[in-house]
């Protein structure tokens, strides 16, 4: 460029194009190609000539003329033709080359061959890719493993779907472990399901290829993979080996796959250790032996989820830390007249003692629960179920008194208990389908118990795709009967979660275009969408089939099937449809459940929300409105994310009742587990729920969204989170389900109890190789006020009123001194003797006045130098001073400490896990290397020491009233 520094003008240059000679054209092309940078625009006007030269196959050079072209049109920002010579320019064109140029063509022309092999391989379209392109982005890989860009490398490969390439990078780059860890993660971006699953097979095998396999890691990508049989001969062949960490790692990773997994895929897993007579796979890394029949007997019970069940139970209810005079002052503010206030103060009971076993509240106010009738009855009988969820010990006998026996009782609350039964037994119903199933079939044609039993029955066999639970249902909604047709419907897409069954939407379609009933077709409507739950591309056709009926239900169907088949997927497709629905459906129905829809399709991507729905929070459509507060609430709960906050803040001000409640809600989802110290808003948010349920001016919807709002901050006992992915990155499936039927409770009420499948525990559950909970310790490395909980409500305290001084008249003030000094005239007159001279009595009477006055005197002064005020400051004598009080509080917060010490089990939020580390304990250490969470297999490093236990509580809590009667009295004979 220095050589043109003094160039004015490139026409001379351009001149000697038109020269006969190839030889100056080539120098012409060589001059241009320096100058083109500076003189594009004066070249452009001649661009035509090049453009000939490029063409001219007589010509040798046409690969510079060519690349003059191209950066002409780079420069022009006619990117297709700039590309088009670019490839025409052959090797002249030098991906190594980092300028503005070439960097910016190199990512075009990635661009460009991402899209054709898409094309090629997801929608299996004949295309053909030109191979000079391909042979640009094959230099670009090359440039990318020279440099050691290959994580690089590896999202190039992901997105133009080279698998070749994207194992090479994994291989050449020397950190095997490092790069499968980072392509597992960046593999939730694939859009495409069956690429995606190819990715995790090849990331498996990789895995299996290292000297020292991540069994942890794989176990989780199996899942992914659903390959029970792999899953099963690893953890056979860890407890084949006679390494004791083997053992450990082996019921690591069954805790872990049973947090993961569903409960068919467990219970194939199941099946398949049963046949320890079966050979071990070929596996150098271990030392061969066969496995022992207590610790395969170990990894069924924790597969069955018994131990995790119970764990979690025990962590609840030792950690409870819900606040009673909470729930005391929200009943105390609803009306009694209101039943819709009423019974959502049962369901934030629920909600807020969910899983606790906790259930003081309602055994101390009977009087008051017994206002609920029918349907309220009904929620109110399930909300014990919600409140001992995972109690499966003594579930039945805990609901005996209301379950159905026979007799001439309240139907609800028979229903409700089985509804109750479903929701302890949540996801894990092996033991109690035959009984709900037969007391489904003995319902006869009670409407409401077929309501409840199916409820049940459906919540017991979640995901189980059990044909003749199926089948039982079906007879139900085939009855016709509206109230029990709904149920029936949404149980039939619970069983079958996720399986995508023909069968099952066929008969379901069908018969929802069949029956005139609202309500069975909207519960059909989401049992359709369960059915096809996480299968993405899969569930395209009917996706395309219910948004195009002419049934709004059904339309509202096909929004909630677009969320739930493409949820945490962040599909660029199924967004654009649901945001074309939310502003163009005539129902506002469809509208709203397409806007909820966003939260789920977006729930990995949480910041990504609010922006999103920004300008659908502020449309004139009330139920869009709606649908944004709630679609944040989902897809950002538990993250205390600062612009969910800012959004839905000024929602809970809205003119419409029911913006104002999901917006409480909302905020409340959001800021779950957030202590003042992270977020100091949360402290104005609690006081802005307490006002509204206060507020007797305030309209009973949004009062309703306060009352609930109140329970689902302080879920579970404050030890819930809600997280719709769990740590290891697959979709909590209990959680969205939950969550998606929760949001039905716009039509039905006794929906609001799903609530409690979305709430997880957060803790550290250390466990032994007995599986007992030794007592050991972790060490949060922050200050305990940052991770606190939050502060219980105090009492209104009753300050008796000041007393009024009392008015005196001047008559009687008179009055009362001359009584007074006639008084005293007396007293002297019977001391003083009668011989004494005048003059000495009046001395007397005032030495006697002095001594008087002397006592108030000295009162008065030690008031003030007692206190260092007078009264003229305006502060009372016997006041202390607040100085005290506030240098006491500094030297309180100066003083707390760094770190804390936690015992097992503990709480541990999710915010705090990167502050947790395990140096605390000298003696026990976590089996899994990274971040450790949830139930925790420990390495005992002193074996030959005694070990002391974690004594654990009574998992049943018990009312003040049900205290131990005395013992009966003596046998005696009455005379």
């Amino acid at each position: 460029m220095g050589k043109t520094s003094t160039l004015t003008s490139a026409g001379g240059i351009l001149a000697l194009l038109e020269e006969e000679s190839s030889n100056i054209k080539v120098y012409s092309l060589n001059q241009l190609n320096l100058i083109v940078d500076e003189f594009w625009a004066e070249i452009a006007d001649n661009v035509d000539k090049i453009e000939i030269l490029s063409e001219d196959e007589g010509f040798q050079n046409r690969e510079l003329a060519a690349l003059v072209a191209s950066k002409v049109f780079y420069h022009l920002g006619v990117f297709p033709s700039s590309m088009t010579y670019a490839l025409g320019a052959g090797k002249l064109f030098d991906v190594t080359k980092k300028n503005e140029y070439e960097e910016t063509l190199v990512s075009k022309f990635i661009d460009k061959y991402t899209e054709l092999r898409v094309q090629q391989t997801d929608l299996k379209e004949d295309v053909v890719i030109d191979p000079r392109l391909e042979s640009i982005v094959m230099d670009m890989f090359d440039r990318c493993f020279n440099e050691g860009a290959y994580k690089q490398a590896i999202g190039i490969a992901l997105e133009s779907r080279r698998l070749d390439k994207f194992q090479q990078a994994i291989k050449l780059s020397g950190d095997l472990s490092g790069l499968l860890a980072y392509s597992f993660d960046v593999c939730v971006t694939i859009t495409n399901k069956g690429f995606r699953q190819k990715v995790y097979q090849a990331i498996v095998d990789l895995h299996r290829s290292a000297e020292n396999p991540d069994y942890v890691n794989i176990c989780q990508i199996l899942i992914f993979l659903d390959d029970s049989k792999s899953v099963a001969d690893i953890l056979l062949n860890l407890l084949s080996s006679s390494d004791i960490d083997k053992h450990l790692l082996a019921l690591q990773i069954a805790f872990d796959i049973y947090g993961n997994g569903s409960q068919h895929f467990l219970s194939e897993v199941r099946k398949l250790l049963l046949s320890v007579d079966k050979k071990p796979s070929d596996d150098s890394s271990m030392d061969v032996d066969v496995p022992s029949p207590q610790n395969i007997e170990k990894l069924k019970q924790i597969l069955s989820g018994e131990i995790s069940i119970n764990l979690n139970l025990e962590f609840l209810c030792r950690n409870n830390n819900a606040d009673l005079l909470l729930l005391k002052n929200i009943k105390t503010a609803v009306e009694a007249r209101n039943s819709v206030c009423h019974s959502a103060t049962i369901f934030a009971n629920a909600i807020m003692h969910a899983g606790t076993t906790v259930d003081k509240f309602l055994r101390d106010n009977l009087e008051w629960l017994s206002r609920a009738t029918n349907w309220a009855k009904f929620s109110a009988t399930a909300g014990l179920g919600v409140i001992h969820k995972g109690y499966l010990k003594d579930a039945m006998s805990l609901l005996a008194a209301y379950l159905p026996t026979g007799a001439l009782t309240s139907p609800y609350s028979e229903a409700g208990a089985l509804y109750g039964l479903g929701l302890i037994y949540a996801n894990h119903g092996e033991e109690i389908t035959t009984y709900l199933t037969k007391q489904l079939e003995s319902a006869a044609n009670n409407e409401v118990l077929q309501h409840g039993a199916c409820l049940g029955l459906g919540l017991a066999s979640i995901a189980s795709g059990n044909q003749d639970i199926y089948t039982s249902i079906r007879a139900i909604m085939y009855s016709d009967s509206a109230v029990a047709g709904e149920a029936a419907g949404l149980s039939m897409g619970l069983v079958m979660l996720g399986t995508a069954s023909a069968s099952a939407l066929d008969e379901m379609l069908n018969y929802a275009h069949q029956t005139q009933h609202e309500k069975i077709i909207r519960g059909l409507a989401m049992g359709i969408s369960l059915i096809m739950y996480g299968r993405e591309e899969e569930a395209d056709t009917l996706i395309e089939q219910l948004t195009l009926d002419k049934d709004p239900i059904l339309r509202y169907g096909g929004m909630y099937t677009i969320g739930l088949a493409y949820c945490g997927t962040a599909n660029n497709v199924a967004i654009r449809r649901l945001l074309h629905v939310a502003v163009s459906d005539v129902s506002d129905d469809v509208r709203r459940a397409a806007v909820i829809g966003l939260g789920f399709v977006l729930s990995r991507q949480p910041k990504q929300c609010p922006r999103l729905v920004t300008l659908l929070a502020e449309s004139y459509n009330p139920h869009v409105r709606y649908g944004a507060t709630l679609a944040v609430g989902i897809s950002c709960a538990g993250t205390a994310l600062k612009e969910a906050i800012e959004l839905l803040e000024p929602m809970t001000t809205d003119s419409v009742d029911f913006v104002r409640q999901g917006a409480l809600m909302a905020l409340a989802m959001v800021l779950i587990q957030t202590s003042k110290a992270q977020e100091p808003k949360v402290e104005q948010v609690r006081k802005l729920f307490e006002e509204k349920i206060n507020d007797k001016h305030e309209e009973t919807m949004s009062k309703f969204g306060a009352i609930l709002a109140s329970g689902i901050i302080d879920a579970g006992g404050r030890n819930v989170t809600i997280a719709l992915h769990s740590r290891s990155g697959h979709k909590n499936m209990p959680a969205i389900i939950g969550l998606a039927i929760f949001t039905q409770f716009w039509y039905w009420f006794p929906f609001i109890h799903f609530f409690s499948l979305a709430v997880t525990p957060t803790a550290i559950i250390g466990l032994n190789s007995d599986l007992k909970m030794p007592k050991f310790s972790v060490k949060s490395n922050a200050r305990p006020s940052l991770f606190a909980y939050p502060p219980e409500v105090k009492p209104p305290t009753t300050a008796a009123p000041a007393k009024a001084p009392t008015a005196i008249l001047s008559t009687t003030r008179k009055a009362k001194a001359r009584a007074s000094s006639k008084r005293l005239d007396k007293s002297d007159a019977m001391d003083v003797d009668a011989n004494t001279p005048k003059e000495k009595r009046e001395a007397k009477k005032d030495d006697k006045k002095a001594a008087s006055e002397t006592p108030k005197k000295t009162d008065d002064s030690t008031k003030k130098t007692g206190t260092g005020t007078t009264e003229k400051e305006g502060i009372g004598a016997s006041s202390p001073s607040p100085a005290p009080e506030k240098e006491k509080e500094k030297e309180r917060k100066e003083k707390e400490p760094s770190f804390e010490i936690k015992e097992n089990p503990t709480r541990v939020t999710i915010p705090q896990l990167k502050h947790i580390s395990f140096d605390a304990d000298d003696r026990y250490q976590p089996i899994k290397q990274g971040e450790v969470f949830g139930i925790v297999l420990l390495k005992d490093t002193k074996p030959g020491f005694p070990e002391e236990l974690v004594t654990p509580t009574t998992t049943f809590s018990k009312g003040a009233s049900e205290e131990k009667e005395p013992d009966p009295p003596e046998p005696f004979e009455y005379p």
